[in-house]
């Protein structure tokens, strides 16, 4: 297993940083005009990563709010991101510009072969599968649309092909402040290999805890951390602490 790790958020719409309220378009809350900024000021504090979603891209399936996400990689700090891959050459679009990881969500679902070769060609240490879930149903286009596999299934057949690193959303708790959902995650995937990353709902430094101490039985490996930092719960120099 992997050292636990804290990922501070970036949502990304219209070229600025946001957050949605469970995932909804209408309940947006702009927090800053500067993506770079805003990961500048998570580097400085202490983060080696970063979560970087184009929330425009998720929705529209292309990339869109690409060049704030490469601008945020020339920092000293690893960077994730999703929203809007759906092909080869966006992952490769990514990667060859400082990227240390891209998420695939939508894309995983729709075409999980495809999504295969990708794991095989880029590696498990390159490729995540973000996976967003309704009431344990596993969600697609930006949380718009819900597909009819369970979120479990989709988890355990990544994990079958060679996939290490998923994330794990709850819509229901995310940008809600009111705790994650860690039983879900701690019954994702059945396979060892398999490391989740918490994500949706994290309100209080308890809540890291809580998700730290259930990492100590499980496969759980990281949490993300968005609208708690924004509203001034607690800073990234604290979450690190715990």
């Amino acid at each position: 297993m992997s050292k636990f790790q804290i990922y501070p958020a970036i949502d990304l719409r219209g070229g600025k940083c946001v957050r949605l309220f469970q995932g909804d378009y209408a309940q947006e809350t702009v927090y800053g005009d500067s993506p770079y900024d805003m990961a500048k000021k998570f580097a400085d504090a202490g983060a080696e990563w970063i979560h970087m979603v184009d929330l425009d891209g998720a929705k529209d399936g292309v990339r869109i709010n690409d060049e704030s996400v490469l601008k945020a990689a020339t920092l000293p700090v690893n960077v994730q991101v999703g929203g809007g891959i759906r092909t080869r050459e966006d992952i490769e679009h990514y990667l060859a510009n400082g990227v240390s990881r891209v998420i695939i969500g939508s894309l995983a679902i729709r075409e999980p072969e495809l999504v295969v070769s990708f794991i095989e060609e880029f590696g498990p240490e390159k490729i995540v599968i973000g996976i967003d879930a309704k009431n344990g149903m596993a969600a697609t286009e930006g949380w718009i649309e819900t597909s009819g596999q369970s979120a479990k299934d989709v988890a355990n057949f990544f994990a079958s092909k060679g996939a290490k690193h998923f994330i794990y959303t709850d819509i229901a708790t995310d940008g809600t402040l009111a705790g994650p959902n860690i039983e879900a995650n701690k019954e994702l995937a059945d396979s060892p290999q398999a490391e989740i990353i918490v994500s949706g709902g994290i309100g209080t430094l308890n809540d890291i805890r809580n998700v730290k101490r259930a990492a100590e039985e499980s496969n759980i490996a990281g949490v993300i951390i968005g609208k708690a930092l924004y509203e001034n719960r607690f800073s990234l120099e604290e979450a690190l602490s715990c």
